[in-house]
């Protein structure tokens, strides 16, 4: 699918991919891929800059995630926090190992873990909530309001 997108100097540049002959030219600079992945390193800058608790990116949405369900179990909170398993479980040890989320067996179901947040980490989303806000702030602060919600749609349409 051929998509026009404007350089950094706000000039329209040509739809892609370009074709020669039969083979599609392929620029790095003119791939979403590209501007994705540069998007989301600012972002993680600003949240490390920000996030006095020196939490991850993916620890955080865990943590909130588990703090709005209460309860649940690792594959669900991957689930919720769009995380495959192998990656929950590593954020998941790093936060019991922290101290900020306890887990148990299931009671009907002993191959399940059910997660909690401990008292610290009710403490540390409360601590940081106001935080997490100013770093999505600081993170769209060059788009209008318009703009934010035009990508915010658009991000979840694609994903």
């Amino acid at each position: 699918m051929d998509v026009p997108f404007k350089d950094k100097g706000g000039r329209r540049k040509a739809a892609v991919p370009k074709v020669q002959g039969q083979q599609a030219e392929y620029a790095l600079g003119e791939q979403i891929g590209f501007y994705l992945r540069q998007a989301n390193q600012r972002h993680v800058a600003i949240f490390a800059s920000l996030m006095a608790e020196k939490l991850t990116t993916t620890q955080w949405a865990a943590l909130v995630k588990l703090n709005e369900l209460q309860r649940c179990s690792q594959g669900n909170l991957g689930r919720e926090t769009a995380m495959d398993m192998a990656t929950i479980k590593g954020v998941v040890d790093r936060l019991v190992k922290r101290g900020l989320v306890h887990t148990a067996p299931d009671a009907t179901d002993a191959r399940r873990l059910v997660l909690t947040l401990t008292p610290d980490g009710e403490a540390t989303v409360a601590r940081n909530l106001s935080v997490a806000l100013q770093i999505s702030q600081e993170t769209l602060s060059n788009l209008t309001v318009a703009e934010r919600m035009m990508l915010m749609e658009l991000l979840q349409k694609i994903c």
